[in-house]
């Protein structure tokens, strides 16, 4: 083959994938077998390998080697009640999350003024990762104020809904007041989690939820995979309260 091998590889299983000749989960042949199908060097394998852990076609497992992406693709809509597993669930995608932290922490400057309290007053911190169908689509930072809410992160380890626990106190439903969205490389820890490749990007979603008289309850920073959902935004979605984002 020649220098451009690789694009040749690249290529060719791409289609491969397209075609479905090569189904979500399949793992490929070893680099050594893959070189000898394609009669190329391990440099061109690679580089081929590569471009397709970029895009978001290939998974590379240290140890286990090299898989065909499984995520799904989710169609996210963001409106006024913007419910995570209403989202997944209506799209035949089971929701699911880990918790991996539930602690309180002095308010910064930004969350203080997202929750309009003070900065250095106790804010319960929360930070989980978000699946569907298994596969790990955002990690998820969020904040609440603990006077609102003083049992917020104990209940949440036990597994109940943020939406759960703001009924228990009083706050039977909530509407999202501000959202921001950007992109960006993940850093070497979210892309481990996230299952990508570190030159994949990810979309950085900020949210303040408020109850229905405009009190602050809840700001939100969650990474999203950027190739397994695509965002919808819907200024006329009025849906019924659920769990929000991420769920655990």
């Amino acid at each position: 083959m020649g220098r451009e091998s690789w694009k040749v590889i690249r290529d060719t299983l791409a289609a491969r994938i397209a075609a479905g000749d090569l189904t979500p989960g399949t793992r490929l042949p070893t680099e050594p077998e893959l070189c000898r199908a394609f009669e190329a060097g391990r440099h061109s394998v690679r580089r081929a390998v590569q471009a397709l852990a970029v895009e978001g076609k290939l998974r590379v497992v240290q140890g286990s080697g090299t898989f065909v992406e499984a995520a799904p693709l989710i169609n996210y809509t963001i409106g006024r009640r913007t419910r995570f597993r209403q989202n997944l669930l209506r799209q035949g995608i089971l929701p699911a999350g880990e918790l991996f932290l539930a602690d309180v922490v002095p308010a910064s400057g930004r969350v203080a003024a997202a929750l309009g309290i003070a900065e250095g007053d106790p804010a319960h911190r929360l930070v989980n990762r978000a699946l569907a169908d298994g596969v790990p689509i955002s990690l998820g930072l969020s904040f609440h104020p603990a006077a609102l809410f003083p049992d917020l992160g104990a209940e949440r380890a036990k597994g109940r809904s943020v939406s759960d626990i703001y009924r228990d106190h009083g706050v039977p439903d909530y509407v999202r007041k501000r959202t921001t969205l950007f992109a960006r490389r993940p850093d070497p820890e979210e892309a481990a989690l996230l299952n990508q490749h570190t030159d994949q990007p990810v979309m950085v979603l900020t949210k303040t939820d408020v109850t229905l008289s405009g009190t602050a309850i809840g700001y939100a920073e969650t990474v999203w995979a950027g190739d397994r959902v695509q965002f919808t935004f819907d200024g006329l979605d009025d849906g019924a309260a659920d769990e929000p984002i991420p769920p655990a």
